[in-house]
């Protein structure tokens, strides 16, 4: 018998998942269901900011120094003032030591802001009532032609099928937000 086809039995076969740590299942990988949360917890909360005080009669948020699409000088253009670190007890940790900033509460890039409550309701009004508003009626108007337009030989082009949607944004302003 030829040697080349004789059985070596001295030798056992091995795994290919052995040998390509590669080909082994992404299940593998996986963290537990336990870590993943906790991966998830940590990565969509906002843990690095404390929490902007409350100071009555006034909005407070964190603003951004390096925000390309939402600076702070047009921020700043709405009403937005920058908080003193004397004004909120309990944040001197977080005052600016120097630069044009000097006495106000920042952490990293971010610069704690103000904004008085009446022109941030009638900014929330504006932006997620009004807007919206006009939006429908935008809407409206585009349907309404659409459903009143005709080809060459008289016939609709569109129609409405079953009910149709209704949506009305005429409700009232709401006064807190």
């Amino acid at each position: 018998m030829d040697e080349r086809l004789r059985k070596d039995t001295t030798k056992g076969r091995e795994n290919r998942a052995t040998m390509d740590a590669s080909r082994r299942p992404p299940e593998q990988d996986f963290a537990f269901s336990q870590e993943r949360r906790r991966m998830f917890r940590d990565e969509f909360l906002q843990e690095a900011l404390p929490n902007a005080p409350d100071i009555p009669g006034f909005h407070t948020c964190w603003l951004s120094t390096t925000h390309q699409y939402d600076p702070i000088h047009r921020r700043m253009r709405i009403g937005y003032v920058p908080v003193k670190a004397d004004e909120v007890p309990g944040f001197e940790n977080f005052r600016v030591k120097a630069g044009e900033l000097e006495g106000f509460v920042a952490c990293n890039e971010m610069v704690l802001y103000k904004l008085p409550m009446d022109i941030y309701l009638d900014y929330m009004a504006e932006v997620h009532h009004y807007a919206p508003m006009d939006e429908q009626e935008k809407i409206r108007v585009q349907q309404d032609s659409l459903l009143n337009a005709r080809d060459s030989n008289g016939k609709r082009l569109g129609e409405i099928e079953g009910d149709g949607m209704h949506f009305d944004l005429t409700r009232p302003v709401p006064t807190s937000w």
